[in-house]
């Protein structure tokens, strides 16, 4: 009997877990499908599924009318080098509050979460004032501080988690060996938290690629990523659907890639210290 209870709840969780993984995947299956189809067939009501004649015209259109390797481009520099800037700074920073904790250690870290339920609006006029002062508007470098700083608190966040994880006597007994600091904490504490780090690295990347609202408002033309890549395909003669998901399924396919061949680290580093 309770193995028949079990081996039903093992098959609801399953069946449940499949139900929200479609839900999930739904709108990029749709946004891919979508691609394929004509203007008219994109539209249409009620909407085709696979009986359409399917077309890279979009794709074509698309090509013609933007630079797509440009954008790309300044989206891999703006989004790597984030998140590349931030594990650099969040790694000591994380390293002290799990190790050499204070009294005010968890009020900075709950500071530091509180700012990202600000909402970025809000901060937007101030900021854009700062960028045309320092001349920054439409600078892949511009960008690159502004993502880094509105995700240092979920970067500076996971890699706390991850550290506390690891035994400080291991860090007590490098620094009885003579190892400094540095050396404690690069190649020390950093090997140990590879799966960690990696990631805080990845989540942190896809952050970075997928965020539209500061690449939006303060790029124009030099610096803009894939997401004001998307954005320009919304014009004042209305919504072109087809052209739209096929800009769209160029624009997140390098990062569908990435999560594809990288998820088994994604996951072991999501876990890591789950289990002991």
């Amino acid at each position: 009997m309770a193995r028949s209870v079990s081996t039903q709840r093992k098959i609801i969780t399953t069946a449940a877990a499949w139900l929200i993984g479609i839900l999930i995947f739904f709108p990029i299956f749709w946004t891919i499908l979508t691609s394929f189809k004509t203007e008219a067939q994109a539209i249409s009501n009620p909407p085709v599924f696979f009986n359409f004649d399917w077309t890279l015209e979009n794709y074509a259109v698309v090509q013609e009318r933007s630079d797509y390797m440009r954008f790309l481009w300044n989206s891999v520099i703006i989004a790597g080098g984030s998140t590349v800037l931030g594990i650099m700074i969040a790694i000591p920073a994380a390293w002290s509050m799990a190790f050499v904790p204070s009294a005010k250690t968890k009020n900075i870290l709950l500071w530091m979460l509180s700012t990202k339920m600000m909402p970025a609006v809000g901060a937007l006029y101030p900021l854009s004032l700062l960028f045309v002062w320092l001349n920054l508007l439409d600078t892949r470098f511009g960008l690159i501080m502004v993502l880094m700083l509105s995700n240092m608190p979920i970067i500076v966040w996971m890699l706390y988690t991850y550290f506390r994880e690891i035994p400080g006597e291991i860090l007590e007994a490098a620094r009885m060996d003579g190892a400094k600091l540095r050396e404690e904490i690069f190649y020390v504490l950093t090997p140990m938290a590879i799966p960690g780090i990696a990631s805080t690295l990845l989540l942190n990347f896809i952050l970075a690629w997928n965020e539209a609202f500061w690449t939006l408002n303060l790029t124009a033309a030099k610096a803009a990523p894939l997401t004001a890549f998307i954005a320009s395909y919304s014009s004042p003669e209305g919504l072109f659907f087809a052209k739209l998901s096929a800009a769209s399924t160029m624009a997140i396919a390098p990062i569908l890639i990435l999560g594809w061949f990288s998820q088994k680290q994604l996951v072991r580093g999501l876990t890591f210290g789950a289990v002991k």
